[in-house]
């Protein structure tokens, strides 16, 4: 049976909004980062969806999705996400026009909650009453004044218990540096709290076994991307070799990917990125294939976004509290979140409690 409203039009923008301070990690360094966001409208309600991704997403919203979404029933999502991946095949399932389909898929849920009058994480049905998370930043840009200020900030003033930095710098040429900013964030959050790594694929195989190996002394519980996410063999390598965690995943762009990490015996805990993949229905997805692997799931970066659908998750670990996107989300949606005690509740307004503050982010605009 269709419901009375159908969806209207897609509206997509694009900001770039500059980084506080030069950023890099193992393998790359940005100065700004692209938010697309996508409003979806029916009747006289609108959902909001959004992506970290080139402006260029915006074009394959309005080009090639807008076309088999506008006239759809926003309560039959999943229909209309298999019409949005069908129709993104000569484009490339992943990528950028995955980046595309995940904010439409996104602004799609939050439409059909907000239409039904109920928060999205109801919606999806909860598996618990918070989300946890972690601070994550400690970029290999920062001097260890500004790593210092940040780590203390999360662990001693918003009480979160578990916190991630940056090494693998200039793909792992410089370990003693690595070394001496995990031995530091150590002495700064103190013995309760975890400590994570990123290395964003920054070392070869035997090398990550080694530098794992003393980092132990600091008590890291963490690996993430120790090797590339395509080296599969790799990370297996590290995980059986690893007291810590080894976790991968956020360029998970279709089950079948996340399928072969997870068939691969490559992590821990897989990682999956809601704004990458396909969106919540992406995201419910990849949840069940770790799943059926005994494998526990964290949400990579737009906590915000992640909330709702991380809290309805129920082989969830936590969710990534992001300098850049906590940042960004803080300052151009009202409704986000507050991670004080090291968890978020998901918002109790329809939808994913969200909404664009247009003029704070007009001065951003790029498309």
């Amino acid at each position: 049976m269709r419901s009375h409203l159908v969806i209207g039009d897609l509206h997509v923008s694009a900001y770039r909004v500059p980084t506080d301070r030069p950023e890099a990690d193992g393998t790359l360094s940005w100065d700004a980062t692209t938010m697309v966001v996508v409003r979806a409208d029916a009747g006289e309600a609108a959902g909001l969806g959004w992506t970290y991704a080139p402006a260029a997403a915006a074009r394959v919203v309005t080009d090639l999705l807008a076309p088999v979404v506008r006239g759809g029933d926003p309560m039959d999502v999943p229909g209309l996400w298999t019409a949005m991946v069908r129709r993104v095949r000569n484009a490339g399932r992943t990528g950028v026009a995955g980046y595309a389909v995940s904010a439409v898929d996104v602004a799609i849920w939050d439409l059909k909650a907000r239409l039904l009058g109920v928060p999205l994480a109801r919606l999806f049905g909860l598996a618990g009453p918070s989300v946890p998370v972690y601070g994550s930043g400690g970029f290999t840009t920062y001097d260890d004044d500004v790593t210092t200020a940040q780590l203390a900030h999360w662990v001693h003033e918003q009480g979160i218990p578990r916190v991630k930095i940056k090494i693998g710098e200039s793909a792992g040429t410089m370990p003693a540096r690595d070394l001496h900013r995990v031995a530091l964030a150590r002495r700064v959050i103190g013995d309760a709290a975890e400590l994570y790594v990123d290395a964003n694929g920054g070392y070869g195989a035997k090398q990550a076994v080694r530098l794992e190996r003393r980092m132990r002394d600091h008590d890291v519980r963490w690996f993430e991307e120790p090797v590339s996410s395509d080296d599969l063999a790799g990370l297996r390598l590290v995980r059986e070799r690893s007291d810590a965690d080894v976790a991968a995943g956020e360029y998970g762009g279709d089950l079948v990917y996340f399928t072969r990490m997870c068939a691969a015996g490559a992590v821990d805990c897989l990682q999956i990125d809601a704004t990458r993949c396909g969106g919540y229905t992406g995201w419910s997805g990849a949840a069940a294939i770790a799943a059926g692997h005994g494998l526990e799931v964290s949400a990579h970066c737009a906590p915000n976004l992640h909330a709702p659908v991380a809290a309805a998750t129920p082989n969830l670990r936590h969710m990534e509290w992001f300098h850049d996107h906590v940042r960004i989300e803080g300052a151009l949606f009202d409704g986000a979140a507050d991670p004080t005690g090291g968890a978020v509740r998901p918002p109790d307004a329809p939808g994913h409690g969200l909404t664009l503050r247009a003029a704070a982010a007009e001065r951003y605009r790029v498309v």
